[in-house]
């Protein structure tokens, strides 16, 4: 039976999920906005996602009873969005609630004229009054009456929030930061850290993970600066690893931990949260692995998110899925948590013992009478008989675990997430020698850019969203950053001959993005010149739990200067980061994407192979440098016969001696040729840097 509403008709698994509630929802649109002027009524904007689990309770509660969808269909014209699918829109909408001076979250629920202009709104309400919240009733019925009887009121108010909302917009020049100053901001960052379990001190625990690619990129540089950036960073990793934070059975990092240990996690794994953890968690194998620890927990975390990357994020036509939700049977973490007695029905009595005394499983549990399992309590890894024992277990109980209702799949295609997953799956997949991952991030961009890349008469556009034969479009300056970070990293490490396609995308997609997102003053706008319009064209360049547009088309940027030599790409790198630096040196914590940006084109490690593909002297050579899990590294391998472009810094150097040699350059300048594997990997040793 058809739907009372109009989500039926769309694609956003989270839309569905509201297709049957007797709320009349409406899609974002023109149909809403002109269905509100003709009604004179206000609209009632709701955006969430798909495994939000506040936004499940606030359904069950609200939007699935008669009783309160009768009073927003008589009041309101209510309209539902996709923050994943339309993250301009939410961007926009978040920020206002901001501009009211409250905190941000989903589900986030704002009232808005019908021009779009926001006058009020909050996040989650409760259907009675609870914890300082009015009932969602009583206060649907208040801002009717205001909308209605004090209409100075509210147009007063959607003003000084359009005031405030045109920041968005703006820049905040300054200098370009030099390697210095990018140093003592990631010191600075690094002093917020909690040295005991990792993270940002205090409660909840979110990964952080632009923070963390700062900490990352400031070990390349040794020295005693780079010190205290490691010393946050190895402790974090080591703590997320082991705790409830991360499945254990499955693999996969949850989006964040509840407390400060990073024990309990809010259940939903999204795919950007282990996109950008890979390469990170990749570098810091490598890194335990120099210091002559090769199986290390870095390792296995790496190959069993990957694993569960391929096992349940697949999407039928090669990409990733966006997301898992937190809840299954109407139950937070259901799916994830254990007791003794179910442990004891799967496994042995002796395997359960180990099982539970390593993974902390005990009677009452520590997560609502079960238990999440962890290894924050049980010490370092054990000895590798033990761990391989612990690993069979493991696997048993996931197969096991697969019997239970699965928490729900948002399988929806979003270009920056699997951009940034393609190339974080590619470097992972160089830096560990699994050549089947790099063929694996391969398929992706393949498939994205068959879903969502469109020519028109310019060049090159991608969409950022798909699903079910409908896109999207056209994409966001997050769309063609990622992709172009993840073309770069497959031409780096993948040994196919693509004939230089994957770059020629790339170098096309950087211009479309010049064409139609460039900014006055430097950066870019987050929509397109031809997109939709909504009340501010955003700039952004702030981190949150994802690098900023801006920051992220900076390291994009600078990355095509390194695999070009094109200084055109460098000057656009650095009027990016120029554009926003002005808080560099006194509030670094809302741009470290920019600040890796501007280390990548100061500080990169570029390292060239000359030698015939395939031959083992160059593959040795080439597997010291991949192996090195330098962060700022760009690796490329040349035929004999094929020059590097003009503006390389090793442009005309070429084999020594009829040998494959490498060449290790910074800025640009070049060290002498090596021969030995082994000397080249010592080059690239944080201190030796």
């Amino acid at each position: 039976m058809m739907s009372g509403n109009s989500l039926h008709r769309e694609v956003s698994p989270y839309l569905l999920q509201h297709k049957d509630n007797p709320v009349d929802w409406q899609p974002w649109g023109p149909e809403a906005f002109a269905r509100a002027r003709a009604d004179n009524r206000p609209i009632l904007l709701s955006i969430g996602y798909a495994a939000c689990h506040w936004c499940h309770v606030m359904a069950h509660e609200s939007f699935e009873k008669p009783e309160t969808a009768a009073v927003m269909n008589r009041l309101f014209v209510n309209v539902k969005v996709d923050r994943e699918e339309r993250p301009d829109v939410d961007e926009v909408y978040m920020a206002a609630l901001q501009a009211l001076g409250q905190p941000g979250g989903w589900p986030l629920t704002m009232f808005l004229t019908p021009d779009g202009a926001p006058f009020w709104g909050g996040t989650y309400f409760p259907p009675e009054p609870r914890h300082g919240l009015p009932a969602f009733r009583d206060m649907l019925e208040q801002i009717a009456r205001i909308y209605h009887d004090q209409s100075d009121d509210v147009r007063h108010n959607a003003s000084a929030i359009g005031t405030k909302l045109a920041v968005l917009a703006q820049s905040r020049p300054g200098p370009l930061p030099a390697p210095a100053q990018v140093m003592a901001a990631a010191a600075r960052v690094a002093g917020i850290y909690d040295l005991q379990q990792g993270g940002i001190r205090g409660a909840p625990k979110f990964p952080n993970t632009p923070l963390l690619a700062l900490l990352d990129a400031a070990t390349a540089r040794g020295g005693a600066n780079a010190r205290k950036p490691a010393e946050a960073l190895d402790i974090t990793l080591h703590q997320m690893a082991a705790g409830g934070i991360y499945d254990h059975l499955g693999g996969g990092f949850a989006r964040y931990s509840v407390d400060a240990e990073w024990l309990v996690p809010h259940f939903e794994k999204m795919l950007y949260d282990n996109a950008q953890l890979l390469p990170i968690y990749a570098r810091a194998a490598a890194r335990t692995a120099a210091a002559g620890n090769p199986v290390s927990v870095f390792t296995e975390r790496v190959a069993e998110t990957v694993a569960w990357l391929e096992r349940e994020m697949e999407t039928g036509g090669g990409a990733f899925a966006s997301s898992l939700d937190a809840d299954s049977e109407g139950e937070e973490g259901r799916f994830y948590v254990w007791t003794p007695e179910q442990v004891a029905d799967v496994l042995s009595p002796e395997e359960a013992t180990l099982f539970n005394r390593v993974y902390d499983i005990e009677p009452g549990g520590n997560f609502e009478g079960a238990s999440i399992p962890n290894r924050l309590f049980s010490g370092e890894r054990l000895s590798d008989e033990v761990e391989a024992r612990l690993a069979d277990i493991r696997e048993t109980l996931r197969l096991h675990r697969e019997a239970r209702v699965h928490p729900g799949r948002d399988d929806k295609v979003l270009a920056d997430w699997n951009g940034l997953m393609i190339a974080g799956l590619a470097e992972a997949g160089m830096i560990l020698d699994r050549p089947d991952w790099i063929a694996r991030a391969a398929r992706a961009f393949d498939a994205v850019v068959a879903s969502h890349g469109r020519d028109d008469a310019q060049g090159p556009r991608l969409g950022h969203a798909a699903r079910a034969g409908r896109l999207v479009y056209p994409g966001l300056v997050d769309d063609y950053a990622a992709m172009i970070l993840a073309a770069i990293a497959l031409d780096q490490a993948a040994r196919d001959d693509d004939g230089g396609r994957r770059l020629a995308l790339a170098r096309g997609w950087a211009d479309t993005v010049e064409r139609h997102h460039a900014a006055s003053g430097g950066g870019y706008h987050m929509t397109a010149d031809d997109g939709e319009v909504l009340p501010v064209r955003s700039r952004p360049a702030a981190d949150n739990a994802l690098p900023s547009g801006n920051g992220l088309m900076a390291q994009a940027l600078a990355r095509l200067f390194l695999a070009t030599g094109d200084d055109t790409y460098a000057a656009r790198a650095r009027a990016t980061i120029a554009a926003f630096s002005a808080d560099a040196d006194q509030n670094p914590f809302g741009i470290a994407s920019l600040l890796v940006a501007s280390l990548l084109l100061d500080t990169a490690d570029q390292v060239v192979i000359a030698g015939p593909a395939g031959a083992p002297e160059t593959e040795a050579l080439w597997r010291a440098a991949a192996a090195s899990g330098r962060p700022l590294l760009d690796l490329r391998r040349i035929d004999p016969t094929t020059p590097l472009p003009a503006g390389h810094p090793a442009t005309g150097k070429a084999m020594v001696d009829g040998r494959a040699t490498a060449y290790h350059c910074q800025g640009t300048r070049c060290g002498l040729p090596i021969h030995d594997p082994a000397a080249l990997a010592a080059a690239l040793l944080p201190d030796a840097a």
